[in-house]
């Protein structure tokens, strides 16, 4: 049994950064690819950022190329998304998940998901 939990969410201004976290629990933590996603009301959940359980970064989504940044600290058991500059278009619930193979996040595939944390970004 694994669970995530995000936190970090809040309101900020445009051009803003903001810093997401997410703790998983489980002693299998250390061999799951982790990923941030977000979905904003109406709309479909997309993919953000990924990185393996060994520190791989897989490619940005378009939108978090520039801007965002995925990192892991295994001896936390965290996982982290930098956001710089952010826009108005940045305002979603924010997810993560953690799963063993990162392709599977690629694709919005998980184990496990945390409930979401809330962004948003005033203009």
């Amino acid at each position: 049994q694994v669970q995530v939990v995000e936190s970090g969410g809040r309101l900020v201004q445009a051009g803003g950064s903001l810093r997401l976290s997410c703790v998983a629990s489980g002693r299998t933590f250390g061999t799951y690819a982790m990923g941030w996603f977000r979905q904003a009301p109406g709309q479909e959940r997309e993919f953000v950022a990924a990185i393996t359980w060994s520190g791989v970064v897989t490619p940005y989504a378009n939108s978090a190329k520039g801007r965002f940044t995925i990192s892991r600290d295994n001896a936390k058991n965290t996982v982290y998304l930098q956001m710089n500059s952010l826009k108005p278009e940045d305002t979603a619930v924010y997810y993560c998940a953690a799963t063993p193979g990162v392709a599977d996040l690629l694709r919005i595939r998980s184990d496990y998901w945390g409930q979401g944390t809330q962004v948003t970004v005033s203009s």
